[in-house]
């Protein structure tokens, strides 16, 4: 099979269309964790389905100073990932295509829990990711759509987004592709140099030291999963590894290690039960990388 790449929108509607339609939206530059959406989109959907993948660099979810002008754009790479991974079609427009006329004026805002954690240290940063989501499933029509757990937030909000303005698309999470040595696959992780990078492995060591303590403090030592026990704890553990990390050379720079309800991404109570987000962000160097582990607390609901 070989992956049909896509344009414009009258190329989308050009499309024939049989069984369910899956959507994987990216911003190109993909890798193994990309790889794992669209082969669990053409899981869903069968052969007889199709999958549709975006590579589109949005330009409203990137704040001033930020990567926008160096994010990698690696068409032809993106399309062969694509294409090993079970794709049917790469949908990659130009802005023009996207924001005809300019950047809208009308926008989808991410509400309060948009303004937490990633949306505090990065203003406006969802709205513009909402914005263009709602964009892009309206132009790709699928049935389902699929997301990395490794973005938590924003798999939240784009949850919420659909359940709350009728969207008529499942969304679906999908957990995040690691390393070998735990480090989150992210497009930015090319960005950091062989000592950067050693430093970057401290966000996972400490949500996994977290998770480790949680799993000391339900009496479960010996076991990989499992519900959880203690929130203190799970933070306490996780920022000792933040700490020290701050001292290594290079240093890690965080910006927030928090423990949150996936449903509005609130701080989880000490009596908390039920699926928590452990979320970690940092900089090292001039590179800036987020990731999150889910948590259970007490038996699953």
């Amino acid at each position: 099979m070989t992956v049909q790449l896509v344009p414009d929108a009258d190329g989308l509607r050009a499309l024939a269309r049989a069984g369910e339609r899956a959507v994987v939206m990216t911003m190109g530059a993909l890798h193994e964790g990309h790889a794992a959406l669209i082969r669990a989109a053409r899981e869903r959907v069968g052969p007889e389905g199709q999958v549709v993948v975006t590579v589109f660099v949005n330009p409203l979810q990137f704040g001033a100073g930020e990567d926008l002008d160096r994010y990698p754009r690696t068409l032809d790479a993106d399309l062969a990932v694509a294409e090993k991974a079970g794709a049917d079609t790469v949908f990659a427009p130009s802005g023009d295509e996207v924001y005809p006329g300019g950047e809208p004026e009308v926008r989808i805002t991410a509400g309060a829990m948009g303004d937490r954690l990633e949306g505090a240290y990065r203003p406006g940063h969802f709205g513009g990711v909402l914005t263009v989501v709602a964009k892009l499933l309206h132009l790709t029509d699928p049935d389902v759509a699929f997301y990395g757990q490794k973005d938590a937030q924003q798999l939240a909000l784009i949850t919420r987004m659909a359940r709350d303005l009728d969207f008529p698309v499942e969304i679906v999470g999908v957990p995040t592709v690691r390393e070998d040595d735990g480090l989150a696959l992210s497009s930015r992780n090319r960005y950091l140099t062989a000592e950067e990078r050693q430093t970057a492995l401290a966000l996972s060591r400490a949500l996994f030291a977290g998770h480790r303590a949680g799993l000391a403090a339900a009496g479960a030592q010996g076991t990989e999963d499992g519900p959880v026990a203690d929130p203190g704890a799970v933070r306490a553990a996780a920022q000792r590894v933040l700490d020290e990390a701050v001292g290594l050379v290079p240093p890690l720079a965080p910006d927030y290690l928090a423990l949150v309800d996936p449903a509005d991404f609130t701080d989880v109570p000490a009596d908390f039960t039920g699926e928590a987000v452990l979320a970690v962000a940092a900089r090292v160097g001039t590179t800036r990388l987020i990731d999150n582990i889910r948590l259970q607390f007490g038996a699953a609901r």
